[in-house]
């Protein structure tokens, strides 16, 4: 076999450390940003915060350059620190506790979560050692909506090779009979059917037999709304059915969310990425700059920087070695720095743009004002890559007086009038959802007449189109609108 050698030419686009890091920074909104600026101080000491002095002016050389006699004569108390006639003693003791006064930490709650509730009523029940053991395991298959998901032949399974108790799916059902009757009402169901039961078992009302009926006997008809099927099978009158239907409607059809703790609640913030001021007409726009800290690198670690240089004729491998390390420590944070800096210029480019384009919208915040706006518009108008725009206009927002909305908000589709006008897709669709709000719920308006509509005032589209508008703006259709 011969060997060969071959010459061959290539033409390859790379992005560069610096590239990514602006590409990842760039998407990343402001709460995450603060963020990854805490973790890049944490991993690079040569980072440090605007007004931070790690050494005093005395102080000339650093840490890692002094003699190990300097080192052995330092002291690091709070007194070397502090001059004598600076802060007199008094103001540094406390003399307001008396000898017998001892710190007491109180206790606070921090509240009970959902099934530590359920396990709370387990140890209220008369049970012995094995049907408790049973309940808690149960409890512990029971999700955060308060049903059961898990058939009781799995859980039987589960005791068996977990546990090795050899338990029936009739055992364990008594246990779940027990479990059920917890509050919350309808805990410890395994369907929506099972757990508006249980809820309207424990209602006294003067329609709760009708109630029950419903979702015994007609519950597939109930969710499809067919209300005339139902009245036929159950031989009811319209108004007994109005009044059934208003009491499974004020049923909970997930329990476990009535049980809300304010101490476990997580609530979700959105931080605004810009801030739009509308000043005597004048639209004034500004970054987000709150607990954003300003950067800059540490002076040390240049004078380091300069004094390893000087030693580098020595060859110490020590020398070289920290020489590399502050030098790439260096680049980093100048590379972070110059990200920061292109990722605020890049939203502000982006954004004033947006502004510009939708200037009318923003004076007001009329949604029918709104023009049609693609990312393909803002990337021509800013002579960037439609890539970089989608990364600016992700995950972020703008709090405007008006109120707080995500970019995406603003891009739609445009649609053409039968006059020829370019319209957004954002005015089709409130259009439609003024039309369903008014509509008569006992007669609402189907998509065929909702397109009639929509021509009438000149929007000429089609039906399958009127289904997606609506279908985007979480409308059911027609038959799931209606009322009685």
């Amino acid at each position: 076999m011969k060997t060969k050698l071959s010459l061959q030419q290539k033409l390859l686009q790379k992005l560069s450390p610096q590239q990514i890091q602006v590409i990842k920074l760039l998407e990343i909104p402001t709460l995450q940003l603060e963020q990854r600026i805490k973790k890049e101080l944490e991993e690079n000491p040569v980072l440090e915060l605007e007004g931070d002095e790690n050494y005093s002016e005395d102080d000339e050389q650093a840490p890692e350059l002094r003699s190990d006699e300097d080192k052995d004569n330092e002291e690091f108390s709070v007194e070397d620190y502090i001059p004598d006639d600076e802060i007199p003693s008094y103001r540094l003791n406390a003399n307001n506790y008396s000898p017998d006064d001892k710190q007491v930490d109180v206790p606070y709650s921090v509240g009970d979560t959902f099934h530590e509730f359920l396990y709370e009523q387990v140890g209220m029940v008369m049970l012995d050692e094995r049907n408790r053991m049973l309940a808690d395991y149960i409890i512990g298959n029971i999700d955060e909506d308060g049903y059961l998901r898990r058939d009781l032949l799995s859980i039987s399974d589960d005791l068996a090779f977990t546990q090795n108790m050899d338990v029936s799916e009739e055992e364990l059902s008594k246990v779940l009979d027990i479990i059920q009757e917890f509050d919350p009402p309808g805990v410890g169901a395994r369907d929506l059917q099972e757990c508006l039961l249980l809820q309207l078992h424990r209602k006294k009302h003067d329609y709760q037999h009708i109630a029950v009926a419903i979702i015994s006997d007609a519950f597939e008809e109930f969710t499809k709304k067919h209300y005339d099927k139902i009245v036929r099978r159950l031989g009811i009158e319209d108004d007994d059915l109005k009044q059934a239907i208003d009491l499974i409607l004020k049923l909970n059809p997930k329990p476990g969310s009535s049980y809300s703790n304010p101490l476990n609640k997580s609530n979700q913030h959105i931080v605004p990425d810009f801030i739009l001021d509308n000043i005597d007409g004048e639209l004034q726009l500004s970054l987000n700059q709150r607990n954003m800290p300003e950067l800059r690198i540490n002076d040390s670690y240049l004078d380091m920087l300069r004094a390893l240089a000087q030693r580098r004729n020595g060859h110490n491998r020590n020398t070289k070695e920290a020489l590399t390390f502050v030098k790439q420590k260096l680049d980093s944070a100048k590379w972070f720095i110059d990200a920061i800096r292109q990722r605020q210029h890049t939203l502000l480019v982006t954004m004033s743009e947006i502004i510009d384009l939708q200037k009318e919208y923003f004076m007001d915040g009329d949604e029918t004002k709104l023009k049609p706006m693609i990312l393909k518009d803002i990337a021509e108008r800013t002579n960037l890559d439609i890539s970089t725009i989608s990364r600016v206009s992700n995950s972020k927002y703008i709090q405007t007086h008006f109120g707080i909305y995500p970019l995406k908000y603003f891009f739609s589709e445009a649609m053409q009038k039968d006059t020829g006008e370019e319209v957004s897709t954002r005015e089709i669709k409130k259009i439609l959802k003024d039309c369903i709000d008014n509509e008569d719920k006992k007669h609402p308006l189907t998509d065929e007449r909702l397109t009639e509509i929509l021509k009438e005032k000149s929007y000429n589209i089609a039906r399958r189109t009127v289904a997606k508008y609506r279908e985007q703006l979480d409308i059911p259709v027609a038959r799931l609108r209606k009322e009685l």
